[in-house]
C-alpha cells in the first residue's frame, strides 16, 4: 500500500509515495534501483523498524518512538499508526518525495517490482492476531496526545471533560489493475492462384513428294531452331503498417463526498436550586 501526498510548489504538482517492506534488504534494493534511474538522494528517505522482533510484547515507549519518528510525514493519523505498527514488527518504510507526474508512475512500478507489502491485507492479519488498529490506540481522537511530548493535564476529580472528534480526510493511491500490450510475430500460411504461360517446341514432320523448285536450294546445309519458354511464380513480400496501438493515460478529477460520524460530548445540567440559592442571597420580605 502506498500513501500519496500531493503539494503545489511554484505552480507545479509534486507528489510523494511511501511503501513498506518486510526487511531492510528489500527496502535497500528498492532504494538502489530508484537512485539508478535518476532519483536523487534528497528525494528518498528510508525509515528502519525494530531490529529485534523475537520478544513477545513491546514497551509503549517503543510504539511511541515509531509514532513520533513519522511525525514530519504528511500521513493521516490512521496510516501513520499502521506504518508505525509495521516498523515495530521489523518492517522498513521507504518514502520518495518531490516527484513529478512522469517520475510518479516509474517509482510506483519499481516499488511494486521490489516487493512492497500490501498493508491492507497485512492489517487484516494483524487484527486477526488481536491488534486493535488505530481506533483502539492511545493516539486516536480523545486519547493521549503522545505526539506532543507532554503528559495529559491533570483535571479536578469532579470535572467532566468535553471531547469532540474532528474528521480528517487524506488521500492514497490504490491500484485498479494494469493494461499491458505485447507485440509478437506469428506466421500463418497464405495461398494465391496465378496463371503461368508455357511455350513448348514440338517437332513436326510432314511427308511431301514434289520436285525441287528454283527457290529451294538442294543439298544446302541449313539449321533452324526454336527456344522453349515457361513462366514461373516469383514471390515477393512487402511489410506495411496497417494499424497502430498505443496506451495513454487520461487523468480526471471528481468530487466525492465522504460520510462518517464524529462524536462529541453533550453536557446536560440539572439545577433544582432556587434563584436565591443560585445567587447566594437570602429572600427578603417587604
Amino acid at each position: 500500500m502506498t500513501y500519496d501526498n500531493e503539494t503545489s510548489m511554484t505552480g507545479a504538482a509534486n507528489r510523494s509515495v511511501s511503501a513498506m517492506f518486510d526487511s531492510r534488504a528489500e527496502a535497500q534494493a528498492a532504494v538502489d534501483r530508484l537512485k539508478g534511474t535518476g532519483v536523487s538522494d534528497n528525494q528518498v528517505r528510508m525509515t528502519e523498524g525494530a531490529t529485534d522482533t523475537a520478544t513477545t510484547g513491546r514497551a509503549p515507549e517503543q510504539d511511541k518512538g515509531f509514532w513520533d519518528s513519522l511525525s514530519d510525514f504528511f500521513f493521516p493519523d490512521e496510516d501513520r499508526y499502521t506504518y508505525a505498527e509495521g516498523l515495530s514488527r521489523g518492517g522498513c518504510l521507504v518514502t520518495v518525495s518531490n516527484l513529478t507526474s512522469a517520475e510518479y508512475d516509474m517509482v510506483l512500478d519499481i516499488l511494486d517490482d521490489e516487493g512492497t507489502i500490501d498493508l491492507d491485507a497485512r492489517e487484516a492479519d494483524w487484527r486477526s492476531e488481536g491488534w486493535g488498529g488505530y481506533e483502539s490506540s492511545p493516539y486516536a481522537a480523545g486519547g493521549m496526545a503522545a505526539d506532543t511530548g507532554r503528559a495529559p493535564a491533570t483535571t479536578d476529580q469532579d470535572s467532566i471533560p468535553v471531547v469532540e472528534e474532528q474528521l480528517t480526510i487524506g488521500k492514497r493511491d490504490t491500484s485498479h489493475g494494469r493494461v499491458r500490450v505485447r507485440a509478437y510475430t506469428v506466421e500463418e500460411p497464405v495461398s494465391e492462384t496465378v496463371n503461368l504461360r508455357e511455350e513448348r517446341v514440338e517437332l513436326e514432320r510432314r511427308p511431301v513428294d514434289r520436285a525441287v523448285t528454283g527457290t529451294e536450294a538442294a543439298f544446302q546445309d541449313r539449321t533452324i531452331e526454336a527456344e522453349e519458354y515457361a513462366e514461373e511464380a516469383v514471390v515477393s513480400k512487402e511489410a506495411r503498417v496497417v494499424e497502430e496501438i498505443a496506451l495513454r493515460k487520461v487523468s480526471d478529477t471528481h468530487q466525492e463526498t465522504v460520510s462518517d460520524t464524529v462524536r462529541h460530548t453533550e453536557v446536560e445540567v440539572e439545577d433544582d436550586r432556587t434563584a436565591a440559592d443560585r445567587t447566594g442571597l437570602n429572600p427578603t420580605r417587604k
